[in-house]
C-alpha cells in the first residue's frame, strides 16, 4: 500500500482508503474517488503539484496534499 501522491505517470492503482473528513471527503466522494475505484496517473506538474488522474473515463486534478490522504494499491 502506498499514497496516491507517490505514483508516477502511467501507473494504475486501486483506491483502498481515504483519511479525509468533512466537506473535503464528501467532495472527493462525489467526484468518484471511492474505495475500489481504478485510477491512472496521467501527469504531474513540474513541481509535483497538482497531479492529473483519470478515473471513470474522466480526468481530474488533485493537490498533492489531497493525494497524500488517499491510500492505493498499485497495479502491475
Amino acid at each position: 500500500m502506498q499514497k496516491l501522491s507517490t505514483l508516477q505517470p502511467g501507473q494504475t492503482a486501486i483506491i483502498t482508503t481515504m483519511q479525509q473528513n468533512g466537506p473535503v471527503k464528501r467532495r472527493l466522494l462525489e467526484m468518484g474517488l471511492v474505495r475500489g475505484s481504478k485510477i491512472k496517473i496521467i501527469r504531474r506538474a513540474p513541481l509535483g503539484d497538482p497531479i492529473e488522474i483519470e478515473i471513470r473515463d474522466y480526468k481530474l486534478t488533485l493537490r498533492k496534499k489531497e493525494a497524500d490522504t488517499i491510500t492505493v494499491e498499485a497495479q502491475p
